[in-house]
């Protein structure tokens, strides 16, 4: 009996553990790409939308978050880029459907859209080439030690990256698929 009793306090301690971890959700976006995520542009006809997220059990020591959004399998060399944002306030729980766009102001105050391989700010949906098969694409909440990362809209993804990887406490990720 005392077996079976440390044996379910060592599985609920451990599904404890698994559900306090940080993590990012959707409920725009799923295991695939909908036609709302894609790009409007380069042969590509979405609603450029970038997705809702909304995020749960924040690390201790959160001054700030960062959001990406990233193609490996872009056949570039080096992956594209789709999405970099910054100097999201550490009181955001969420961002709202559509909040990639410079031009609606939906970001919380202070956070800073960066550039992206697009060559502009704000969020580029998924266009990969026809006939490319299934991309991936992974979005990354990266909650800081720091409130500010002291770039500007300017700034390249690499150096956004530099300066994430320099002060990340933890991260989580989703990934949604897209072919044409």
């Amino acid at each position: 009996m005392k077996n079976i009793l440390l044996a379910m306090l060592i599985s609920f301690a451990t599904t404890l553990s698994y559900a306090q971890s940080f993590t990012l959700k959707s409920t725009d976006v799923g295991g695939q790409a909908t036609s709302n995520q894609v790009f409007n542009g380069m042969g590509c006809t979405g609603g450029n939308l970038s997705p809702q997220l909304s995020w749960e059990n924040v690390p201790e020591g959160t001054k700030s978050f960062a959001i990406n959004m990233y193609d490996p399998d872009a056949p570039t060399g080096s992956g594209f880029w789709h999405w970099v944002v910054f100097d999201i306030p550490a009181a955001t729980k969420e961002l709202k459907t559509n909040a990639g766009n410079p031009e609606k102001n939906i970001l919380p105050t202070g956070a800073i859209q960066s550039l992206t391989d697009f060559g502009k700010a704000g969020y580029g949906g998924p266009c990969p080439p026809e006939g490319h098969g299934f991309h991936q694409y992974i979005v990354t909440i990266y909650a800081l030690k720091t409130d500010k990362l002291g770039l500007d809209k300017n700034t390249n993804p690499a150096m956004v990256g530099f300066y994430l990887h320099a002060n990340t406490i933890q991260k989580a990720s989703l990934v949604f698929y897209y072919k044409r």
